[in-house]
């Protein structure tokens, strides 16, 4: 890897996420009364929670409104989380504002062109496998996976990976 991306990566104190096309994999499922479903990979959770474990913390942006994401936030102790929010990047320097973060400290994963002023904003941006081209022209990383389908949990080892913190992770599970 890149030791210009490492150095940005050893950085990060706060990943970002977009929700649907990268914490889900874009679809979104309505039944007859309009009660909302979504698909997460269970492996991105846990890969989530062992970056907060690790102390990064871990958040969520989505220009969508949807009680499914609340609830998946909350299964995965993610408190920092912006819905509805059309301007993705105002959301972001209300975070600024409110967190003792520097640009620089923040990556951001996103799909779609509505994550593109985010993207160029924070000091790591990432695009998923399947993202629009665009997403993947800015990124300084694009993952391997796709939205929905381990997109997240490869962000979340390259970070602890590159922070040096992978080794300690296993090492617990290999006691």
């Amino acid at each position: 890897m890149d030791k210009g991306l490492v150095e940005k990566i050893k950085r990060i104190r706060l990943l970002l996420l977009d929700v649907d096309g990268v914490l889900t994999d874009g679809r979104i499922i309505y039944d007859d009364d309009g009660r909302e479903t979504k698909f997460f990979d269970v492996r991105d959770g846990h890969g989530l929670k062992l970056l907060m474990r690790s102390g990064v913390e871990v958040g969520i942006i989505t220009s969508r409104e949807s009680r499914v994401v609340a609830h998946r936030a909350k299964n995965l102790g993610i408190e920092l989380l912006r819905q509805g929010m059309l301007d993705k990047l105002k959301a972001l320097e209300e975070i600024l504002e409110e967190r003792p973060y520097a640009p620089e400290e923040i990556a951001y994963v996103g799909d779609d062109t509505v994550d593109l002023p985010v993207l160029k904003r924070v000091g790591l941006s990432v695009a998923v496998a399947d993202a629009v081209e665009e997403v993947k022209e800015m990124a300084d990383y694009v993952t391997g996976k796709t939205g929905g389908r381990g997109a997240v949990r490869e962000v979340a080892e390259l970070i602890l990976k590159a922070q040096g913190k992978w080794e300690g992770i296993i090492g617990h599970y290999l006691r």
